[in-house]
């Protein structure tokens, strides 16, 4: 495994969206709390493409691993 590390920016930009400060927090603003049933790769705010980047990182254990991880935490904390 690939033990780089990512920043949410970084995971931001691969996913085509908004990778300043006021963008991340804009979306996560947005689409807080993800409800505790529901997969984040499932989310119905990701496109075809952004899901299976965020299912392929996490089933491969890949490099981005954490940093999606680290994301699924934030979508699902109370705003």
């Amino acid at each position: 495994m690939d033990t780089s590390f990512h920043r949410f920016s970084e995971l931001f930009a691969q996913l085509g969206l908004p990778a300043d400060e006021p963008g991340i927090h804009s979306f996560l603003a947005a689409h807080s709390p993800l409800p505790p049933n529901i997969r984040l790769a499932d989310a119905t705010f990701w496109t075809p493409s952004q899901a299976t980047l965020l299912r392929e990182e996490i089933l491969e254990d890949a490099d981005w691993a954490e940093v999606v991880d680290r994301l699924d935490a934030a979508l699902r904390a109370p705003t």
